[in-house]
């Protein structure tokens, strides 16, 4: 179980770290700290750097220059052989000449155990990860779930400090990838084990981790919370990658205004100077709908953050309708919206539909343009 006493404790520290291949620039003055027993996400779209920085930590790829301390121990210049983690890959990267039993015990032979010992973890981990009768097959046998959970069976047997998961979902079908996720974090906790998975997929980060790691481009964006990273992203580029995110071009009017064509929007306090040209952002989720049927007909219960908007497309996705909308108050502009199923009932919202939406002030963020997503 984790020691809830040693979770604020740094187990794991990077310092200034870069990391360069020729002339190429992976990563750029890295600096980040892992409490013991956290799970942490890497998270950003391919070639940003996530994986180089995993591959530092375990000595696979040494920085160019920086330090890693695990434990309080200076681990910059130790070879692989010398650290103190697990590691598993996308890839499984079982031994396939080997039964299910022995590939569990290959760490455990190497650190020197007795037979009985060995044989005993083994039977404890394949417990462990809920395959307690397949220690007798061949990876072969086992589907691709299956050979994943043996591989972290693997990877935890020597009980390392620190767990590295290298996109350990990414190969499999989104049933077992859902499945799984669950099982690796249920896992976790149990251990107690300091862990570090690197992933593109941001539900998957949001679903496990403790803390995310945005990285882009070979630096960080962000660190925090998921409810953080989704709520309160610190970059144009977090608000982009994370989720849906509509961007809105707007000019400053306040500390707390903006103006949308002809319509003037309070927003998230900000420190841009009047008639700066800015993005406004807003999630779908964010934005609601105001019916006739739900206002009384005193003007004054109609939110004045609100657009007058026409439903341009709309497309179902199971538990909500996402519309697309084009602002009346500005023409070129336009949103998406989700909607739920009861108020696209209830409402009648149909393609062509005109509507009110209201646009709430605290979740209406400002960016810069130079900031810009392509």
């Amino acid at each position: 179980m984790v020691d809830v006493s040693k979770q604020d404790q740094t187990f794991l520290k990077i310092s200034e770290l870069w990391k360069s291949f020729g002339n190429f620039v992976a990563l750029q003055d890295i600096s980040l700290e892992v409490n013991e027993g956290e799970f942490v996400c890497f998270l950003g779209p391919s070639g940003c750097g996530k994986t180089t920085l995993l591959r530092a930590i375990a000595g696979l790829d040494v920085q160019s220059r920086g330090e890693i301390e695990q434990g309080s121990k200076d681990i910059s210049s130790l070879p692989p052989a010398e650290r103190d983690y697990g590691i598993v890959f996308q890839s499984y990267a079982l031994f396939p000449n080997l039964s299910i039993n022995k590939n569990i015990a290959y760490g455990l032979e190497n650190a020197g155990q007795s037979k009985a010992e060995i044989n005993a973890r083994v039977e404890e981990l394949l417990s462990l990860v809920g395959l307690p009768d397949q220690g007798k097959k061949y990876p072969a046998q086992l589907s691709g779930g299956q050979q994943q959970r043996i591989a972290l069976a693997r990877a935890i047997a020597t009980e390392p400090g620190l767990l590295l998961l290298d996109e350990p979902l990414s190969a499999l079908d989104a049933k077992v990838r859902v499945s799984l996720r669950h099982q690796i974090k249920e896992l976790q906790r149990k251990l107690g084990v300091t862990t570090i998975m690197v992933t593109h997929d941001q539900e998957e980060a949001l679903s496990m981790a403790d803390r995310i790691v945005v990285m882009n481009q070979g630096v960080i964006e962000q660190i925090g919370t998921p409810i953080e990273i989704y709520r309160d992203p610190k970059t144009l580029f977090v608000a982009d990658f994370i989720g849906e995110m509509n961007q809105i071009f707007a000019t400053v009017s306040s500390h707390n205004t903006i103006s949308f064509g002809s319509k003037l929007l309070e927003c998230i306090p900000h420190g841009f100077e009047t008639n700066a040209q800015v993005i406004a952002t807003i999630r779908p989720e964010d934005i609601i709908p105001q019916g006739e049927n739900e206002q009384t007909s005193a003007a004054t219960n109609i939110s004045e953050n609100s657009l007058e908007v026409a439903i341009h497309d709309m497309e179902f996705l199971g538990s909500y309708w996402r519309a697309e909308l084009t602002s009346v108050d500005n023409g070129d502009a336009t949103l998406n919206a989700n909607f739920s199923m009861n108020a696209v009932r209830r409402m009648n919202l149909e393609i062509g539909k005109s509507l009110r939406i209201e646009i709430p002030a605290d979740r209406l963020k400002v960016f810069s343009r130079n900031e810009l997503v392509h």
